[in-house]
C-alpha cells in the first residue's frame, strides 16, 4: 500500500477567513439593531420582517464563524482530518435557513397580495437605505473570500440576500410613496424570495453531495480509471473511490493491479510515483491526498477464492 504526502488535515487558512466573517457579523448585527429600532418606531411590518431576515442571517454568519474556528483546529489521533468538514455542515445549515426564509417570503407575499398591509413608506425608505449601506459594507468585506470554501460562499449569500432585501424595502417604499399601492411591498418581497431560492438550492445540493461522499465536481472517475490503467505495468483498477472532505480537499483511494514482476524487480515504488503524479497533475482538479493499494496480478486468484 502506498500513500501520498500530508494525510493529516494540516494547517489551513481558516484562521485568516475568520477575520472577514467576524467583521461581516459585526456589521450585520449593527444593521439588525438599527432596523429593529426603525420597525418599532415606524410600526412598519415590512421593516420588522426585513429585520427578522437580517437576524436570521446574523445567526448564519455566527455559525459560519464558529465552523471556521473549528476547522482551524489541528488534526488529532481521534479526528485525523481535524474539523475540516465543519465548514460543509455549517454551509448546509445556512442553506437550510435561507431556504426556510425564502419560502416564508413567498408565502407571506401571497398573503399580503390578498390582504395589503399599511406601511409608513417614508420612514421605511430611510431605514431601507441604512440597511443597504450596512449590507454593502459586509459584502465588500466578504467579496474577496467568497470562493475560498463552502462556508464563506454561504456567508456571502446570506449577506447578499440581506442586501436584496434592503433593495426590496427601498423599492417598495418608493412605489408606495409615489402611488399609494400597498401591494408593492408584497410583490417586491416575492421577487426577492424567487432570487434567493435558486442560489440556496445550488449550495444545498453541493454540500449534501460532499456529506454523501459523492465524486467532487470537475472529476470524472472513468477518466481517472482510464488514465491509471494506461500507465506501464498497470493491469487493472478496482475499488476506486473519489470523495471530498471539505473545499479544495478531494481524496482518492484505489486498489491497483500491477504485473507480478513489479514486486520481484523492486519497481513497485516507481509505479507508485507514477500513480501519484498522474492523479495530482493530469486532471482539472488536483488530487494530492491519495492512497493506493498495489496488488500483484496473481492476487486476483486469492480474491476470487475469498469471494467464493
Amino acid at each position: 500500500m502506498g500513500n501520498h504526502h500530508q494525510h493529516g488535515a494540516g494547517p489551513t487558512s481558516d484562521g485568516f477567513h475568520r477575520v472577514p466573517l467576524a467583521a461581516a457579523l459585526a456589521v450585520t448585527l449593527a444593521v439588525f439593531v438599527l432596523q429593529l429600532i426603525g420597525a418599532l418606531w415606524t410600526r412598519s411590518l415590512a421593516l420588522l420582517f426585513d429585520s427578522a431576515h437580517v437576524f436570521t442571517d446574523a445567526a448564519g454568519l455566527a455559525m459560519a464563524l464558529g465552523a471556521a474556528s473549528l476547522a482551524a483546529r489541528p488534526a488529532t489521533a481521534r479526528r485525523t482530518w481535524g474539523f475540516r468538514r465543519a465548514e460543509v455542515v455549517a454551509a448546509m445549515a445556512q442553506a437550510g435557513v435561507l431556504l426556510a426564509v425564502g419560502l416564508y417570503v413567498l408565502i407571506e407575499g401571497i398573503q399580503r397580495l390578498v390582504t395589503p398591509t399599511d406601511v409608513a413608506s417614508r420612514e421605511l425608505l430611510v431605514f431601507g437605505i441604512i440597511g443597504l449601506v450596512g449590507n454593502l459594507a459586509a459584502l465588500l468585506i466578504l467579496a474577496r473570500h467568497r470562493g475560498a470554501n463552502f462556508n464563506l460562499r454561504a456567508a456571502f449569500l446570506e449577506v447578499l440576500a440581506d442586501a436584496l432585501g434592503s433593495v426590496a424595502v427601498i423599492l417598495a417604499a418608493v412605489i408606495i410613496t409615489l402611488t399609494g399601492w400597498m401591494r408593492a411591498d408584497a410583490v417586491v418581497a416575492m421577487l426577492i424570495g424567487a432570487l434567493i431560492l435558486p442560489r440556496t438550492m445550488k449550495l444545498l445540493h453541493a454540500t449534501v453531495n460532499v456529506l454523501l461522499e459523492s465524486t467532487p465536481a470537475g472529476i470524472d472517475p472513468d477518466a481517472v480509471r482510464e488514465h491509471i490503467c494506461a500507465l506501464p505495468s498497470v493491469r487493472d483498477v478496482h475499488d476506486l473511490h473519489i470523495t471530498q472532505i471539505a473545499t479544495g480537499l478531494p481524496v482518492l483511494t484505489a486498489h491497483v493491479v500491477v504485473d507480478d514482476d513489479c514486486f520481484s524487480s523492486g519497481n513497485a515504488h516507481r509505479v507508485l510515483d507514477q500513480l501519484q503524479t498522474c492523479v495530482a497533475e493530469h486532471f482539472p482538479v488536483s488530487i494530492e491526498h491519495c492512497t493506493f493499494q498495489l496488488e500483484p496480478d496473481s492476487h486476483r486468484l486469492h480474491e476470487d477464492g475469498l469471494a467464493h
